[in-house]
């Protein structure tokens, strides 16, 4: 599942789940987004030191399994501006 993350001084498993629901839990998510949404995703974990563990998606909303770094957190809402780019 997920690796434990090397650096000079510590070694981390940090491991996020969200689920983003669609406003007003409206039927949005076929296929086609569903791929967009995976290759935005991919995009992002190169840009950053984020790994997408998994990506579900539903009719109504989206599941994310994120690995990332201590160096942001989500109490500073830095993961969730990401998602925003």
């Amino acid at each position: 599942m997920s690796k434990y993350i090397h650096k000079s001084h510590n070694v981390s498993v940090l491991i996020y789940h969200f689920v983003c629901p669609a406003k007003y839990r409206r039927v949005i998510l076929n296929k086609e987004v569903d791929e967009t949404l995976k290759g935005i995703c991919l995009e992002i974990s190169k840009r950053y030191e984020i790994n997408f563990l998994e990506i579900g998606t539903d009719r109504d909303h989206v599941h994310f399994l994120i690995q990332s770094i201590p160096k942001y957190s989500v109490a500073e809402k830095k993961l969730l501006d990401i998602k925003k780019e």
